[in-house]
């Protein structure tokens, strides 16, 4: 009987688990391959959500956050007077207009009060005030204004090529101005810009009407 004990001892112990059957190796390996791939799922889906937003920020970062100069011009022009002299020479006139900022920033811009320079062969023959304001995110801003000008401090000089050129039946002028302020972004971030006009007007002496209006920059 002892024998038979010792002798039912290994089989036992094998029988016991001591080593995995063919069985469970089969069930495991799945089971393993099923993980990994669920890993390199996870993996895939992380990797896209980042490239995601990346792009996002990147997007916003050159759209929203970036700070583009508005753009200043001067608008429709109606001459009120108009007297000019060939002779003398000389000039004298009145007009209104509108001064426009076009502001195209996600963010409103904040500038400070500014002149408007007009000039004839760049000797200033007048100005105008641009008074301290803001333009709201992505509008126009429109400040209406009355312009008056003359020819009293030109050099005789310029008066000799006024008399030459008013003989011809246009009065040909030049403005300017520039305007420095900032733009808020969100609410939080302020970034400094400035707008920059440069404009060309031709006012025709026999109708007393402007026939030409160019604004750059």
């Amino acid at each position: 009987m002892a024998e038979k004990n010792n002798q039912a001892s290994p089989s036992a112990a094998a029988t016991n688990g001591q080593h995995p059957t063919s069985d469970e190796e089969s069930a495991t390996l799945p089971s393993q391959e099923l993980k990994r791939k669920k890993r390199i799922k996870l993996a895939i889906y992380i990797s896209a959500f980042v490239v995601v937003q990346i792009i996002v920020i990147t997007t916003f970062a050159l759209t929203v956050m970036r700070v583009k100069s508005p753009k200043l011009r001067l608008g429709a022009i109606s001459v009120q007077t108009l007297n000019a002299s060939s002779s003398t020479p000389s000039f004298d006139m009145t007009f209104t207009t509108q001064v426009r900022i076009k502001n195209t920033n996600f963010g409103r811009f904040k500038f400070d009060a500014t002149n408007a320079r007009f000039m004839y062969e760049d000797r200033a023959v007048g100005q105008v005030r641009i008074p301290k304001s803001k333009a709201g995110m992505r509008s126009t801003k429109k400040i209406d204004v009355t312009v008056s000008l003359n020819s009293k401090e030109l050099p005789s000089r310029s008066r000799y090529n006024l008399g030459n050129q008013l003989k011809t039946g246009v009065l040909s002028l030049t403005s300017e101005a520039l305007l420095a302020g900032k733009v808020e972004l969100m609410f939080v971030m302020k970034k400094k810009t400035s707008a920059k006009m440069g404009c060309t007007l031709e006012f025709n002496l026999s109708t007393k009407k402007i026939q030409y209006l160019n604004c750059y920059y």
